[in-house]
């Protein structure tokens, strides 16, 4: 019998009006790989920050080694061996990898030592990293290195990791489970969250399911279906999106010569991009994380302006066109950064859904807004999209990121534009939401629109998309149809080989 090293006994937590978790109890066993698996808003996030010290629980308890366990704070959990790589990254681009590390660590050594300590350990984990790079100069990969390199110089029991793959290309995918499985090896625990659930049944031992606060089920991931853990994660079935046949029409959407010099001084600029897309036809653009997907976002919905003529929209050249005048033209965009960017976090989603239609059952020629048709569209945004909020006045910033992702996708689907562009439309959503989603934006082609997909995701990619082109530093592959290419080749364009496959790009 393999020996608990957590056990979670009735814990419960709850906010004004949510019941976050409600008795929940199970236990992870040393050297377990131990998936955590829930829908949006089941809790996931709420018990694993009590168990690291960031929230405390209501009542229930915990033990750790068979003692009591009850963190007070993340620097007590760190102590007794709980290490935690969250989901967005807590990193600062102008210091190196070195003194980043030394940022979360109790009693840091010297600024040399502790380099010397990241080189070993970080090359003997078959994750290398030179400590004296940039943080702001690493790919999205890199930078998840430097996360989980400052939790193994802790040495920890537990290593908890919250989405770890959604930045990563399949090779880095390769490599981290690599290392996961070493850990494994030597005896440490990982309680691993994800959404993508056949990495689950790939990589771990023993799966927990919540479901609105509760647990409800457990499975071994290995011996269980991709469709009974989701079933089971959602408590119903639930089908895989469904591609209609789409005849491809007249050209809706041209970029020419298209270069935008980055703001940011860790951005990636982008270098004469070329390409267009017809109606009915979802292009997706793949490629790892900082390669330019934000800038490339940001000059086709108009935050950054370009030369009049490298966008045409329906003929007319929109690229010195603000947001808002392309969104009355048909233009609408989705960025990846929920909070602070496609949605104010601390506005209500009434607001939220306000700041983005300017249609005049919203407001009229006088300037005056119609907050009864604004509810009633965000109130149809909730409905159709199973936004799980407990009011449409709670703020942006009350809801989990899935259902903020539903939330701010399902605003811009319903407005039904000509050209949609979104970037990470399924990012930390669960597998049904993740299918709704995805079969609303093959909807949408349906309907005549042309739509960009921005995502790193490979089985999203070919799930929804019609033709494919790869984002690498800047510049911008030529158009392949999608269908002629395997997932390999294009694991290979997103981590930026070249390949030989002229004959099946688009002329």
């Amino acid at each position: 019998m393999a020996e608990v090293l957590l056990q979670l006994n009735g814990i419960s937590k709850s906010f004004p009006g949510v019941k976050a978790n409600e008795n929940i109890s199970f236990e992870i066993n040393s050297g377990e790989i131990h998936a955590l698996l829930g829908e949006n808003g089941a809790g996931k996030s709420t018990l694993v920050k009590m168990i690291y010290g960031l929230m405390q629980p209501d009542s229930g308890n915990m033990k750790l080694v068979s003692e009591n366990f009850r963190p007070s704070e993340p620097s007590k959990a760190r102590q007794s061996g709980i290490a935690m790589v969250f989901q967005h990254f807590s990193l600062f681009d102008a210091l190196n990898v070195a003194e980043n590390i030394a940022l979360g660590m109790e009693n840091p050594p010297k600024i040399n030592d502790l380099s010397q300590k990241i080189e070993t350990v970080s090359k003997s984990y078959g994750l290398p990293l030179d400590p004296k790079r940039l943080v702001g100069q690493l790919s999205a990969g890199e930078r998840q290195r430097v996360e989980i390199i400052r939790c193994l110089l802790q040495n920890p029991k537990l290593l908890i990791m919250d989405e770890p793959t959604s930045v990563l290309t399949p090779n880095e995918v390769t490599t981290l489970f690599e290392t996961l499985l070493r850990l494994k090896k030597e005896g440490k625990s990982i309680l691993y969250i994800s959404h993508k659930l056949e990495e689950i049944r790939e990589i771990c031992d023993f799966a927990t399911i919540l479901r609105n606060g509760e647990k409800v089920g457990s499975c071994t991931p290995k011996n269980t279906s991709a469709k009974k853990i989701g079933e089971m994660m959602v408590g119903k079935s639930f089908s895989s999106p469904s591609r209609k046949n789409r005849t491809f029409g007249e050209e809706l959407i041209k970029v020419s010569n298209l270069s935008v010099h980055s703001k940011d001084f860790f951005g990636t600029s982008l270098s004469n991009i070329n390409f267009s897309v017809r109606v009915g036809e979802i292009l997706g653009i793949g490629g790892v994380a900082g390669n330019g997907q934000d800038e490339f976002l940001g000059a086709l919905s108009g935050e950054t302006k370009t030369s009049p003529k490298t966008i045409t929209l329906l003929d007319r050249h929109i690229g010195h066109l603000r947001p808002n005048q392309r969104r009355e033209l048909g233009l609408r965009a989705a960025p990846e950064e929920r909070l602070g960017h496609a949605a104010a976090p601390a506005m209500s989603l009434v607001e939220n859904t306000l700041m983005t239609s300017h249609s005049k059952d919203v407001i009229d020629k006088w300037g005056i807004i119609n907050f009864k048709n604004i509810s009633t569209k965000t109130s149809r945004i909730v409905s159709e999209f199973d936004v799980r909020t407990p009011t449409l006045d709670n703020t942006a910033a009350s809801l989990s990121g899935g259902n903020l992702q539903k939330f701010v996708i399902g605003r811009e689907i319903l407005e039904k534009p000509k050209v949609f562009v979104v970037n990470q439309p399924t990012w930390g959503v669960d597998a049904a939401a993740a299918a709704f989603i995805r079969q609303s934006i093959l909807n949408l082609a349906s309907q005549k629109s042309a739509v960009i997909v921005i995502s790193q995701d490979l089985d999203e990619l070919f799930e929804i998309c019609d033709t494919f082109a790869v984002l690498t530093n800047g510049y911008m592959s030529r158009i392949y149809e999608l269908g002629h290419l395997s997932s390999e080749d294009v694991g290979l364009l997103m981590g930026g080989s070249d390949l030989d496959l002229d004959s099946h790009a688009q002329t």
